[in-house]
């Protein structure tokens, strides 16, 4: 039975070593010797680097993915309701995962938008089940108007998770002001929501 505790010490190492360190340059010897293992224990949980990332990512959206799982099952709350409150968890852990590696600012803007990438390549394919599910039910109740309910969930959750991400394309507030406004519009007027039915998600 795999060890959980020198598994999360191979995930925490990794961790600490891209506070400071490049990823594409972080070797698995480094990882093993700054989580006190030999290297080839790294093997016997890992197959690869990229496959410790992976795990990495997502472990720190853990909870987030759990809130969606939970929330699609939840068939009493309105759609949009339990979309915005995973979209809430999900920035949540973001913005938790960004202040633990806050220090020091050491990491340049490619990896920055490197490490970026793979976060929201992970959410995106991880959530787009989850609410395609729900917008599915909103359609059933007649809550939701909408041919097309997984390619909604995938441009919701690219537009959210760029924007509110706001690394990969930085904009000022008020950009992402507008730009929440707009989507909210798009989505009333695609799913034949009563105008400003959906201001709570400007809280996001």
């Amino acid at each position: 039975m795999p060890d959980i505790s020198k598994y999360d010490q191979i995930l925490d190492a990794l961790q600490t070593l891209m506070v400071s360190k490049n990823m594409q340059t972080i070797t698995v010897s480094e990882i093993a010797q700054m989580a006190g293992i030999g290297k080839g224990s790294i093997y016997y949980y890992f197959s690869s680097k990229e496959a410790v990332l992976e795990a990495l990512i997502e472990r720190n959206y853990k909870k987030p993915l759990k809130t969606a799982k939970d929330l699609a099952k939840r068939t009493d709350i309105p759609p949009f309701t339990r979309m915005a409150m995973i979209l809430q968890a999900c920035r949540n852990s973001s913005i938790e995962y960004q202040r633990q590696d806050a220090e020091p600012p050491s990491i340049g803007a490619k990896e920055q938008a490197y490490l970026h990438h793979k976060y929201l390549n992970y959410l995106i394919c991880e959530l787009k089940p989850e609410l395609t599910a729900i917008i599915e039910q909103g359609i059933l109740s007649g809550e939701i108007h909408f041919d097309y309910p997984a390619a909604l969930a995938e441009i919701v959750l690219i537009v959210l998770t760029v924007k509110m991400g706001n690394s990969l394309l930085p904009s000022s507030q008020e950009n992402i002001e507008e730009t929440m406004r707009a989507l909210i519009s798009l989505l009333e007027r695609g799913t034949e929501n009563p105008e400003g039915s959906l201001n709570f998600l400007l809280a996001l």
